[in-house]
């Protein structure tokens, strides 16, 4: 858990204060012309208590400020090491990804992201916590943790959830013990309890073959060529948290990434920020916008988002919200040698050519 301590104040910190304070005490006391009741003597009193007084309040006011930018240093630190930058390049796929948090002060929100290329496939995760800023930062973590390992070990997507369910539950057993120590295990109508987690996970083939499974996350965007869809329709799985998980947990297959299109994850903070008319974001309009007629980076694709979401909201989102973009750049060969792969069977069996004669069967 990373905790932010607040400084105590010095003695060097305390001079100024005590300097205002003395000279002010000094002249009440020790200047004849603060005894005196004409009116120049009051307006006299009036400007050094004025003095003193602005004195001190620009005083506080720097010291407030040098705590804030230290408390946000330590908040960007945090962010960078838990939700750390994800690489450019990755197996193949152009990447790209940012997040916004409506926690100015903190500057962290409630979402994450990872992409990680495994043995398995490119496997990248999407979620967003309950509430936002710093007070999520540690369900951020331990989930994030959980996928980073799970995502190399478990062959299957249902056992990468099954882990971070686990990771989950015991970081809010956890916290609720940590918070109220007095009651021993989590309180059911404690907020702990109520914690939950929207979490898309997915696995993008060396083949382009996706498989998802999304627990309450709102499903990706396909962008291939000038259309924009969305990734699927199938009604996903309750949040991670409330409800366990099925005892039956299938991905679902999604089809292909071809080369050239892309996918485009989000949380549920971009397409219900609203405008000072209560009007929705439309993300799809936006994505549309920002393809045009011809193929777009994955970073040109989050500055178009988010410019046109700051835009919408005159620059102050309600909640967090994070982008993750995609972009298959891998050759055309890599998807015809999969399918010739797929139709011979396992990597252990030997495909004569299309041109070598059949072999025969001696008696």
């Amino acid at each position: 858990m990373i905790r932010i301590k607040a400084r105590a104040p010095t003695a060097r910190g305390a001079v100024l204060p005590t300097l205002w304070g003395a000279v002010a005490v000094a002249y009440k006391f020790g200047c004849p012309l603060a005894q005196q009741n004409g009116l120049g003597a009051r307006i006299v009193t009036s400007a050094v208590f004025f003095a003193v007084g602005t004195g001190l309040i620009f005083h506080v006011r720097r010291a407030l400020l040098r705590e804030l930018r230290q408390a946000r240093r330590v908040a960007r630190a945090a962010q960078s090491v838990v939700l750390r930058p994800l690489p450019p390049r990755l197996d193949g796929l152009n990447v790209a990804a940012a997040q916004l948090s409506a926690d100015r002060g903190a500057s962290v929100g409630g979402d994450l992201y990872e992409a990680i290329a495994t043995e398995h496939g490119v496997r990248v995760v999407m979620g967003d916590v309950r509430g936002h800023g710093l007070a999520a930062l540690g369900t951020v973590a331990a989930v994030l943790g959980s996928f980073r390992e799970a995502a190399h070990d478990e062959p299957e997507l249902g056992g990468v959830l099954r882990r971070l369910e686990r990771a989950l539950a015991r970081h809010l057993r956890e916290r609720a013990r940590a918070e109220h120590p007095a009651h021993g295990n989590a309180d059911p109508d404690h907020p702990v309890a109520e914690e939950f987690v929207t979490l898309l996970l997915l696995e993008i083939g060396r083949d382009g073959a996706l498989q998802a499974l999304n627990c309450g996350h709102p499903w990706p965007y396909r962008l291939s060529g000038a259309q924009v869809e969305a990734l699927t329709r199938v009604d996903p799985l309750p949040p991670l948290g409330p409800f366990p998980l099925p005892t039956a947990l299938q991905a679902h297959p999604c089809g292909r990434l071809l080369p050239g299109d892309s996918l485009v994850l989000f949380t549920d903070g971009v397409e219900d920020a609203r405008d000072a008319r209560g009007r929705f974001f439309s993300l799809p309009e936006v994505l549309r916008a920002a393809v045009g007629d011809h193929p777009v980076s994955p970073q040109a694709v989050l500055r178009t988002v988010f410019t046109a979401l700051l835009h919408h909201t005159a620059g102050s989102p309600t909640d967090d919200t994070a982008l993750l973009v995609l972009r298959n750049d891998r050759r055309e060969l890599h998807i015809a040698g999969a399918r010739d792969r797929d139709t011979c069977g396992s990597a252990a069996r030997v495909c004569p050519a299309k041109d070598d004669p059949q072999p025969t069967t001696r008696r």
